[in-house]
């Protein structure tokens, strides 16, 4: 349910119209898109931890989307550039859920 209500939050922030600044941001455009897709990863990942990949994937398609979506507005523009930092976010997501597995099972 978290996972959901964030994929919905992530896409409602990145459409919000501009020149207005987000609501939640870190101020610069590539940050918010990398902690945007570590949180989502780190929801992602332990709710369906046998499913991994399809969860990284998707999350990837789920950034391809709203950079295709942002191009439809007139306020918004698509850039490669988020997409990479997306792709960076779910990296480090996987870093940081691999590391916590790890430990975990040996405790």
């Amino acid at each position: 349910m978290c996972f959901g209500i964030a994929l919905a939050l992530v896409l409602a922030v990145s459409l919000w119209p501009m020149p207005e600044p987000p609501p939640i941001n870190t101020g610069w455009d590539k940050t918010d898109h990398v902690a945007a897709f570590v949180v989502l990863g780190l929801l992602g990942l332990p709710s369906w931890p046998s499913h991994r990949v399809r969860v990284l994937v998707g999350l990837l398609l789920y950034g391809g989307l709203i950079e295709v979506l942002q191009g439809f507005t007139v306020y918004r523009q698509a850039d490669w550039r988020d997409w990479v930092a997306d792709a960076v976010g779910v990296a480090l997501a996987m870093l940081i859920f691999g590391i916590w597995r790890r430990k975990r099972n040996q405790a």
